[in-house]
């Protein structure tokens, strides 16, 4: 092969890995699961398909004018850079991550974009090789598959060296289809109160994830270690419980999420059951008392365990009594078979105290007085962006929940919006991630909303379209909702139509890869 066709193919090669960002932006959104991957694709095909497009209108024109040689090559490289620039997400809600997995995948999908342009740049047609990136972009990741498992593999035997080395310590896991992070965060708080805690950050749930904070922040003065747990797949939890062997275990709730991967909620319960499973006969485990499957998996466990509840009937180990929620905060009295005191906290919402209460069993449990945990109580803030309030200029109260969106969730966001007096506004997206039932999730979601907003703002015409069915069926007047197609567009409608009083809650705030 000539010198210069191979200039051209190593030009080539570098302008398809450059303008791939955007792939691999979305790649990483899904977790570098190609299931995922896939799937991001079909939902944005018109949008994936345009770096490619662009590159290949590039490589056809200089083809024409320059022929293939290295200066062809070379102007190629530079334009995959302009594509880049081109489109990338911009103003990106999770922002792409230059990370060393990024790093080591970039270099390999150049140098498999490079051999597979070689015996491309024999034939006629090699202008059209950048239509395929999104599919070269998955090739890649599947030759860097085995190194990278290799890589996480070498990590986690570290991080189980650690904990391996630390018998004395409390390793409590966390999970949930929800909740699990507002409980995790609530559960630090009370705990602090007595012992040294270390606590995963953010929503940080994920093997690798977990195995950075044991690698880099475990000291040997912590006594506790609060390890959240997700899930989207069958045997996540398990692949968790291998890596921290948890002490004890919290399971906060069990629903419908993430039904696009999982596909039935039998399958979701037995997935987060597996922490439970793991807890070894001397540890103790923990459920809310939610009358459904949490109950239900209670009732079928055997070895040490406790319940909490918030809802009237036969006491749980420990429950809340005589409960008062407000625009400001709740009140209750929290209870144990043997005592009880009276709490108060700036959290919103009736399933805020069920996480309080759950919390406070492990904390029962572990032996902190009632008092102590009372004190933790009143200490405990918002979660961010967890049914957050905040103030805005003007006498306008925000309500953010936008980190996240479930059937539950949503319905307990709304229970929360109806208690604020004045014009009551929702701006939202709706749920993801509910597969074949998603569209009647969303209705559904739509006609609960019909009873407690005055206004509704919907962020995605193709994707709210089940909402306002579902308002509309409920007698919601048409000329009270406005949809929008970015969330850019808000702020506008907001100064025309709330005033001092107003309250505005955000419900969910869908990632970029699933932005219409």
């Amino acid at each position: 092969m000539e010198l210069a066709l191979v200039l051209y193919a190593v030009g080539l090669a570098a302008a398809c890995a450059l303008a791939s960002r955007m792939l691999l932006h979305f790649f990483q959104l899904e977790s570098y699961q190609f299931a995922g991957y896939f799937r991001c694709l079909k939902r944005n095909l018109p949008r994936v398909l345009i770096p490619g497009a662009l590159l290949a209108c590039a490589a056809a024109a200089l083809h024409f004018a320059l022929g293939d040689g290295w200066i062809a090559g070379l102007l190629l490289a530079a334009a995959g850079f302009g594509v880049q620039r081109l489109t990338m997400v911009k103003n990106a809600k999770k922002p792409f991550v230059v990370t060393a997995r990024v790093k080591r995948l970039w270099g390999v999908l150049t140098a498999v974009h490079f051999l597979l342009l070689l015996p491309a740049c024999w034939g006629g047609w090699r202008w059209l090789y950048p239509l395929a990136l999104p599919l070269t972009l998955a090739l890649g990741a599947l030759a860097a598959w085995p190194w990278e498992q290799a890589i996480k593999q070498l990590y986690l035997r570290s991080a189980r060296k650690i904990l391996e080395s630390r018998p004395d310590l409390i390793r409590i896991g966390i999970t949930g289809s929800y909740g699990k992070t507002s409980v995790k965060f609530i559960l630090h708080t009370l705990l602090s109160e007595q012992f040294q805690v270390l606590t995963t950050p953010s929503s940080t749930n994920t093997p690798m994830g977990l195995t950075r904070v044991i690698r880099e922040q475990l000291q040997p003065a912590h006594q506790i270690f609060l390890a959240e747990m997700g899930a989207r797949h069958p045997g996540d939890i398990k692949e968790l419980c291998r890596l921290v062997h948890p002490t004890h275990g919290v399971l906060t709730s069990v629903g419908p999420q993430h039904l696009e991967t999982f596909h039935t909620l039998e399958r979701i319960k037995e997935t987060k059951y597996d922490l439970i499973r793991a807890v070894p006969p001397e540890g103790c485990r923990f459920f809310p008392d939610d009358g459904g499957i949490c109950r239900e998996l209670y009732d079928r466990t055997e070895g040490t365990k406790r319940l909490a509840r918030v809802s009237p009937g036969e006491p749980a180990d420990v429950w809340a009594e005589d409960i008062r929620v407000s625009p400001e905060g709740s009140r209750f009295r929290l209870c144990t078979r043997d005592a009880s005191v009276d709490c108060e906290t700036r959290m919103l919402g009736k399933h805020n105290i069920q996480n309080i209460v759950l919390a406070a069993s492990v904390c029962v449990e572990l032996g902190m007085p009632l008092k102590r945990i009372a004190r933790g109580i009143q200490q405990l803030t918002p979660v961010e962006h967890r049914l957050q309030l905040v103030p805005r200029p003007g006498g306008i109260t925000m309500i953010d929940d936008a980190f996240n969106a479930n059937p539950a969730g949503t319905a307990c966001a709304l229970e929360v919006l109806a208690a604020f007096p004045a014009q009551r506004v929702i701006v939202t997206p709706g749920m993801v991630e509910l597969g074949a039932e998603e569209a009647e999730f969303n209705r559904r979601f739509g006609e609960q909303m019909a009873v407690s907003v005055d206004r509704a703002i919907l962020v995605g015409p193709r994707h709210t379209a089940p909402i306002r069915e579902g308002l509309l069926a409920r007698g919601f007047p048409a000329e009270k909702i406005h949809t929008v197609t970015a969330l850019s567009e808000v702020p506008a409608l907001l100064r025309e139509w709330v005033h001092p009083g107003d309250t505005v809650l955000f419900e969910n705030d869908l990632p970029d890869n699933y932005s219409e």
